[in-house]
């Protein structure tokens, strides 16, 4: 890359000199833009190499709705190693790389933990040597922009890529034309019966390419190819705008548009549903089409398709995939439907990420028919046989037929498509995985056990820790070398130094700093003065009843209620942390939000508590912010209702960088219990078991729990008796979901156990040395859930792949 520092300012003030940017004028947008182009030619250069090495390879191709990036100039200086060589370059010619950083956006190309998983995946296959790529939709809004006025959310757009995204290369070459609306029409032809689909909507899908280059292996450069939907033609129609009617003048280019404006968009109404099922078709259209016309240059026939190419689906949104594959198999490329199928579903695998009914997508028979007519055939077709089969192998199980139905009540039901058409079905955490054969999937694990079986998710540490954390990871390094960032279960030579208490005060000098960091971030943000001392309690996540922010709002409220009438019973401050997006139709998760806010206004402008209680909302939580976040964290709060969390992936970013977590046994918690041991984390709650039996019986009464628990009571009272001076009675509809309508998500039922494993964490919070040992523990023990090990069990176990390392 560069050897020196005196190489990388060569070549830096002559790419400025190339694009005719001024040194002593030019902006900083502009220096930044340079910088990342300069290194982005570097990285192709090193990328036609990998190209080279990898035509024989098996090439994984992950598709997923979000790919949530984060921004990407830092940590690429990390993972080529010349972060340090950029910096003092910059600095000789009068420039600040901080300043630099500063001016990166973060890709709005996702939402939560379903486009960080993907992202911290392709970083690890990249890692590993896998010839790994992304393939997803680029979004030009992404999900949205989050404002705060008044406590209350507001969704603006995100035009995160106004001013261009100097990471992306754009190939107009490489489009494709995906196929909308029409009709079929059938011929028989040679024996055989054609389909061809006949006046369609046309649209275009324009990739674009971003790099992915990780830690010391640019041998091995993938990419993430993002597509845009455009119109074929962007030509004006003259006439109509020469009579005036500008809107029909240019043309239906602003709907196909449409299609890769904004993630998610509402889906309330049949256009929205509609729009959703357009980008879920156009992207694996795309993709799979631009796959197949880049294998049939490497091979001669396509018979050997599943072994060289192996297709991921993440979640329900892609699994559009198995029917699209088996028509371009069909129609395209002339394959008869057996040999089709043993195609497609050795090709292809499906990870489940939920276990919500709302997030297994159905799709309306009607609007699917219309909008995807070949694609509906097909799945028509995959649904009649499997009813074949399951009739001839389970002939008195009429449940079971119906359980497993793909097109049933009206609606295409994907993740049955998903689960026939695959040749792996893969939960994210192992409570998840035994809930998705026990309870959500059980009739297909009777008709496909062979096919169920669990992948842990895991994080990238090198970007949550290494690059995130600076300190400390100086401080790892410096004390068990650095075999630690290839290796994460390196970390565990730490527990040697759990007795050391020089070393945990440094420990705990690293989070102190950090902490500092954050603060300084929020008083320029929000002024308000956070006490770095203070125990720091953070929930930083999507928001939804299920995820329980509204438990901790109750607890909160129950802590100032206990200040104000007894406050000699006090002991340490504690500042409580909270950011998350609720999407913009979801009414229930933006009150939660302005209940939030309305608690942070009434506690932090109380003079008789505000110096020990603070409570702070982080607007519009990205990944740039989660990478402040969660090396300031003490307490990272886990408290999803048993059984509704598949994984969580925030609970392992917490984790490396050395919070404990406080938490029900829900995803991926349970195997940190495991990893950490129990006295090192607090839990608490229902069990799944616990939560699934309520469920079931429905023999859960909220109200029990409301007059059993008098502090619970007043805290819920004061959702609506004037505490919070709110003459619209804006809380009432959380008071109603909690006790009108039987609290879905067991708030009431976990509270007093919550309250009870909180103040454990309030009573070790004082005692530091135990408390940064227990820290320690946590880090030492996260390795197990780095990205490279979940990649290297896909790999190895349902990819089948061949991988250096």
């Amino acid at each position: 890359m560069f050897t020196d520092k005196g190489s990388f300012k060569q070549a830096y003030l002559k790419k400025l000199m190339e694009t005719e940017i001024s040194l002593e004028t030019g902006s900083l947008l502009d220096k930044y833009k340079t910088l990342v182009t300069l290194l982005k030619e570097k990285i192709i250069s090193c990328r036609a190499l990998t190209k080279e090495e990898s035509a024989n390879k098996k090439r994984v191709y992950y598709f997923s709705m979000e790919f949530l990036l984060g921004r990407l100039l830092n940590y690429y200086l990390v993972n080529m190693g010349i972060e340090d060589l950029v910096r003092e370059g910059l600095k000789d010619i009068g420039l600040r790389l901080d300043d630099l950083l500063r001016q990166e956006k973060d890709p709005g190309l996702g939402n939560g933990g379903l486009g960080r998983l993907a992202a911290c995946f392709l970083d690890s296959m990249a890692f590993m040597g896998i010839a790994g790529h992304g393939n997803g939709i680029r979004f030009k809004y992404g999900l949205f922009e989050q404002k705060i006025v008044d406590g209350f959310q507001y969704e603006v757009a995100d035009n995160w890529s106004k001013d261009s995204y100097p990471w992306e290369t754009r190939k107009p070459d490489k489009s494709i034309v995906v196929k909308f609306k029409g009709n079929v029409r059938v011929a028989e032809e040679k024996d055989k019966l054609q389909f061809y689909h006949e006046n369609y909507d046309a649209v275009l899908a324009v990739p674009s390419d971003i790099p992915i280059i990780s830690y010391d292996n640019q041998r091995n450069i993938n990419t993430l190819r993002l597509w845009s939907a455009e119109p074929l033609s962007t030509g004006l129609d003259l006439v109509s705008f020469n009579r005036g009617e500008f809107r029909q003048a240019a043309g239906i280019g602003p709907e196909i548009e449409a299609i890769s404006y904004v993630l998610y968009p509402e889906d309330s109404n049949l256009t929205g549903q509609e729009l959703r099922l357009k980008q879920a078709y156009f992207f694996v259209a795309a993709g799979l089409g631009s796959i197949i016309r880049a294998y049939k240059k490497r091979h001669d026939s396509l018979a050997n398709f599943s072994r060289f190419v192996a297709v991921h689906i993440n979640d329900t949104h892609p699994v559009l995939a198995i029917p699209e594959l088996m028509r371009l198999l069909i129609d395209e490329e002339g394959m008869g439907w057996d040999h089709a199928w043993n195609i497609t579903a050795n090709t292809i695998s499906f990870t489940n990420h939920t276990i919500l009914p709302e997030a297994l997508e159905k799709w309306p028979v009607d609007l699917f028919r219309s909008l995807l007519p070949r694609i509906y055939m097909i799945i028509e077709e995959i649904d009649l046989r499997f009813r074949e089969r399951i009739n001839s192998k389970y002939p008195d199980e009429p449940e079971l037929l119906e359980n497993t139905r793909i097109i049933k009540d009206g609606q295409v039901w994907m993740a049955n498509l998903a689960i026939i058409g695959s040749s792996s079905v893969n939960g994210v955490a192992a409570l998840h995985t035994k809930i998705l054969k026990e309870e959500v999937f059980k009739d297909f694990y009777r008709v496909f056990g062979y096919k169920f079986n669990n992948k842990t998710n895991g994080i990238n540490h090198r970007r949550f820790l290494l690059a995130a954390n600076k300190q400390l990871s100086d401080l790892i390094t410096e004390t068990i070398g650095q075999a630690w960032k290839k290796d994460a279960m390196e970390l565990r030579k730490l527990r040697f130094y759990q007795e050391d208490s020089s070393f945990l005060e440094r420990l705990a000098a690293v989070k102190y700093h950090n902490k500092e960091g954050l603060a300084k971030y929020i008083w320029e943000k929000q002024g308000l003065k956070l006490d770095p001392s203070s125990l720091f309690d953070v929930q930083v996540k999507r928001i939804h009843a299920y995820k329980r922010q509204l438990l901790n709002v109750l607890k909160i409220i129950h802590l100032y209620n206990t200040l104000l009438n007894n406050p000699s019973s006090w002991f340490n401050p504690q500042t409580f942390i909270f950011a998350g997006k609720a999407a913009p139709g979801y009414r229930f998760a933006k009150t939660v939000i302005k209940l939030i806010n309305t608690l942070a206004q009434k506690i932090n402008n109380d003079p008789r508590v505000n110096k020990i209680l603070k409570v702070v909302f982080l607007e519009n939580f990205n990944v740039s912010l989660g990478e402040m976040v969660y090396p300031a964290a003490d307490l990272s709060e886990q408290i999803s209702t048993a059984s509704q969390e598949a994984s969580g992936t925030g609970n392992m970013k917490f984790m490396f960088n050395g919070a404990l977590t406080i938490g029900t046994l829900d995803g991926a918690n349970v195997e940190i219990k495991q990893a950490v041991g129990k006295d090192n984390i607090f839990i608490f709650g229902l069990t799944a078991r616990e939560v699934l039996a309520y469920i079931r019986n429905r023999n859960y009464r909220s109200w029990d729990e409301y007059y059993a628990n008098q502090e619970l009571k007043l805290s819920l009272d004061q959702l609506i008796n004037g505490f919070f001076n709110d003459p619209t009675e804006e809380f009432r509809l959380i008071y109603d979901a909690l006790l009108i309508y039987s609290d879905d998500f067991f708030v009431l039922k976990d509270f007093s156990d919550y309250l009870e494993a909180y103040r454990k964490a309030q009573l070790l919070f004082p005692d530091r040395e135990n408390w940064n040992r227990k820290s320690l523990i946590n880090i030492a023990e996260a390795g197990i859930f780095s990205s490279d090990r979940t990649i290297r069990q896909y790999a190895d176990r349902i990819w089948r792949i061949k991988r250096p390392y």
